[in-house]
């Protein structure tokens, strides 16, 4: 047997055949679950759920957000699902009291989201204590509302131009949950400050500021945010680090805190840097509930110039950006 083929059934042996995607079908249709290539059904692994805004669909979502590379690289289970279609024919999920069941249908959204990440628990080896969902818009009101009514199961939420109830009272969260409110204070359609409509639509909701606010008291955290975090860039269309850090995670109970990211002269959609998706995966596996995800080693290349031949040169780019808490060597 040569030596190649020696290789070949080592590693046939080694890793055994990769877990294909998987559909789930609660009565909407199937959802598909992507598995990432390392996932071993003997390990959990975190879950990671996208939500779309209104008139949006899972897939046109993370066609804007491009999730799928970074949940494949860091072995994190993903699934994209639609809402349901309103007398307009567009999508959207019946999240907060205010956003966005224009029709007062009362279709239980939260009852069906559950049930999914439940499905998929029972049928994938998933990380109890890891999941997260990520939202825009429509989508960033629904992860609030999944996080109020299911805290025993959501370990954290981001928010695209979202918001939570306006009301605190509405809202019993069953344990801690980390939240990243995500807004740009030029967003038109739901305002930084919060407003009395959107889209035209009656809805009053609270602004970015006295959403993350709200979330640090149902935390328990102190009021006072910590603002020494150096600004990061997360648009790739306004020059610099243009996008501000307020964290709120002192005195929280265990599990909990609440972060803003104020995107400055960011509107409702934000061209997003290709900082953004890993940012915010970071958020998510950084700690809170079953400690911290340790991330994989890359190899990067060098940043260099180097002369080829007949007057010819080699260029290559490195930009590194550490999102998370701690140090990190480079070599």
């Amino acid at each position: 047997m040569s030596m190649r083929w020696l290789a070949v059934l080592l590693a046939v042996v080694s890793f055994g055949p990769v877990q294909a995607d998987v559909f789930i079908d609660l009565g909407r249709g199937p959802v598909t679950v992507h598995v990432p290539p390392s996932y071993d059904p003997r390990q959990p692994a975190p879950l990671v759920v996208l939500l779309h805004g209104y008139g949006g669909s899972g897939q046109i979502q993370e066609n804007y957000m491009q999730l799928l590379p970074w949940t494949d690289q860091l072995g994190l289970l993903y699934v994209y699902p639609d809402g349901t279609i309103d007398s307009t024919g567009n999508w959207f999920w019946n999240a907060t009291d205010v956003c966005c069941d224009i029709d007062g249908s009362g279709v239980d959204d939260s009852g069906y989201l559950r049930s999914l990440i439940d499905a998929i628990a029972a049928e994938l080896n998933v990380d109890t204590e890891r999941v997260y969902l990520l939202g825009h818009s429509n989508g960033g009101f629904m992860a609030y509302r999944m996080a109020c009514d299911h805290a025993d199961i959501i370990a954290a939420v981001a928010s695209l131009a979202g918001a939570t109830y306006f009301h605190p009272a509405d809202c019993t969260p069953s344990a801690p949950v980390r939240t990243l409110q995500i807004h740009g204070t030029m967003d038109s359609l739901a305002l930084y400050e919060g407003g009395v409509e959107i889209g035209g639509y009656p809805a009053i909701y609270p602004g970015a500021v006295e959403t993350t606010e709200i979330w640090a008291a149902y935390n328990q955290c102190s009021l006072v945010p910590d603002l020494s975090q150096p600004a990061i860039d997360v648009s790739s269309t306004i020059s610099g680090c243009e996008t501000t850090i307020a964290r709120y995670a002192d005195g929280c109970d265990a599990g909990g805190s609440s972060t803003l990211w104020t995107i400055v002269g960011g509107g409702h959609g934000p061209n997003l840097s290709p900082e953004f998706v890993p940012r915010v995966l970071d958020f998510f596996l950084s700690g809170g509930r079953g400690g911290v995800v340790p991330l994989p080693r890359l190899v990067l290349p060098a940043a260099a110039y180097a002369a080829g031949a007949e007057g010819s040169f080699y260029e290559t780019d490195l930009d590194l950006s550490n999102a998370g808490d701690t140090d990190v060597d480079y070599r």
